[in-house]
């Protein structure tokens, strides 16, 4: 019995070290997200936040440092603001360049959902509205 707990005390330890280190960093959904907006904002922060900044999902997905973006970081949805056409469009289309960013990450009521979320949420630093290209003027 004895030997078993020096083999499973360890394994215990560094699994509960693993997952105290696991949390670090992580922000969760800010409370100032009302609740029609919670499911865009889960599923931004599950679908999206590993590419894209926006604090009320809790999300650094885009590097502040020059010297650390990568090819993969996606706009900082905080300084820019967005309407729910544009993020539609982005999320069909694989962004605006159709380059890095998949097709189609969420589809159907999930799309429509973060589109509201991003939509209502992103650009507490934006000077500007951006448009889909084609879409004339704001």
């Amino acid at each position: 019995m004895a030997r078993r707990l020096r083999i499973v005390l360890p394994i215990v330890a560094l699994v509960a070290i693993a997952s105290a280190l696991a949390a670090c960093g992580t922000e969760g959904i800010s409370s100032s997200v009302t609740p029609p907006y919670k499911p865009g904002a889960v599923l931004f922060a599950q679908r999206c936040g590993g590419c894209h900044t926006l604090s009320p999902a809790g999300t650094q997905g885009t590097s502040v440092n020059k010297k650390d973006r990568e090819r993969t970081d996606g706009p900082n949805l905080n300084k820019r603001k967005e309407s729910v056409p544009c993020v539609l469009y982005a999320i069909r289309n694989g962004g605006f360049s159709g380059a890095i960013m998949p097709q189609n990450i969420v589809t159907g009521n999930e799309a429509s959902e973060v589109a509201r979320f991003v939509s209502k949420y992103a650009g507490s630093n934006a000077q500007t509205t951006v448009q889909p290209p084609g879409s004339g003027s704001p």
